[in-house]
């Protein structure tokens, strides 16, 4: 690839003030601007700095609310609220990830739901983060209504995505986050973008018809991985971080969009697990039996799921990151 060469602190400098140019309040474009950069740091280009675009677009059309109060609030004793104010994710899971940890840690488990939130992000972030605190995590959300139940065509769920992390005694945790789509709208969308041709099991077009065009996929319906295993994995995302926690499905999301385009409001549910509150001074004995499977899936050549991203950060953290000139002259035409 050939194009415009940034450290991290480069990138992290241009996001936060696209984002404040955009109006964002000075918390939330920090919060918001870590994510993008850590995507770009490890790799995962659809969640990277082409996010800002999205964000940006966002605020400007009124569906983030820039300078939103996270609340925080106690439902029960292994239970963490908090209302975003119509704020993006970030901000509101900082706001919370405090008091999760120390209910998971008192209770040995806790969960953290994240309300009247917008969300544009990977899950990954927050799981890894939980996971460095010794805890195993998992987090789902849903979005926007993009993506066709198996057997139809017309789009129910979002791209609803799972994430888990699992702490390891040396070194970064095991972690995983995956779309119950097919793929990651952000990665069709890059693809238009490219005038790149997608795969013809990504999704359909307007009339239901397999298609490799991205736009006509855009505009159509995404599908779900694995045919009906993905579309109930799907469901159940919405039902645990929508009706469960008092928040949107990815239908009620697209309807309170009303066409304007912008990233999903509704929920987040994250849920934290201390291993020690099951194993108490029996954790290592147990965590080297864990260490035993990992050891049996790369000892055959298998990669484990987050090892790209980390390889990716190592290189990252010295060389910098290269953004294609198309994109770089598109973040930086944006005001601030």
């Amino acid at each position: 690839m050939t194009g415009v060469r940034m450290t991290l602190d480069e990138l992290r400098t241009l996001a936060r003030a696209k984002l404040r140019g955009a109006g964002l309040a000075p918390a939330h474009a920090e919060a918001v601007a870590e994510t993008m950069v850590a995507g770009e740091r490890d790799g995962c280009t659809s969640h990277g700095i082409y996010r800002l675009l999205v964000a940006v677009s966002s605020i400007e059309k009124g569906v983030v609310v820039p300078d939103a109060e996270p609340v925080l609030s106690h439902p029960a004793p292994a239970l963490v609220r908090v209302d975003g104010g119509g704020g993006f994710a970030q901000l509101a899971f900082q706001t919370g990830k405090p008091a999760l940890i120390e209910k998971a840690k008192a209770n040995g488990v806790a969960a953290l739901a994240l309300n009247n939130v917008v969300h544009f992000a990977a899950l990954w972030p927050e799981v890894e983060e939980l996971a460095e605190a010794g805890l195993v995590a998992l987090a789902f959300t849903p979005s926007h209504a993009w993506v066709a139940p198996s057997g139809g065509a017309e789009p129910v769920f979002g791209t609803n995505p799972i994430a888990f992390g699992w702490p390891r005694p040396d070194g970064p945790p095991f972690v995983f986050d995956f779309a119950t789509s097919m793929v990651a709208r952000g990665e069709i969308e890059l693809h238009r973008r490219a005038g790149r041709s997608v795969p013809d099991d990504w999704g359909v077009d307007a009339e239901g018809k397999p298609t490799t065009d991205p736009a006509a996929i855009l505009a159509g319906a995404m599908r779900t991985f694995g045919g009906h295993k993905g579309s109930a994995l799907a469901a159940m995302v919405e039902l645990l971080a929508g009706p469960l926690i008092g928040d949107m499905t990815s239908l009620e999301s697209i309807d309170w969009d009303a066409g304007r385009g912008g990233s999903p409001l509704g929920g987040e549910l994250i849920i934290a697990i201390d291993p020690r509150g099951f194993l108490g001074d029996l954790l290592p004995e147990h965590q080297d039996r864990a260490e035993a499977m990992f050891a049996a899936i790369t000892g055959q050549g298998a990669r484990l799921p987050s090892a790209r991203r980390y390889t990716a950060r190592e290189v990252s953290l010295v060389e910098g990151v290269e953004i294609s000139t198309d994109l770089y002259r598109d973040v930086t035409a944006l005001k601030g």
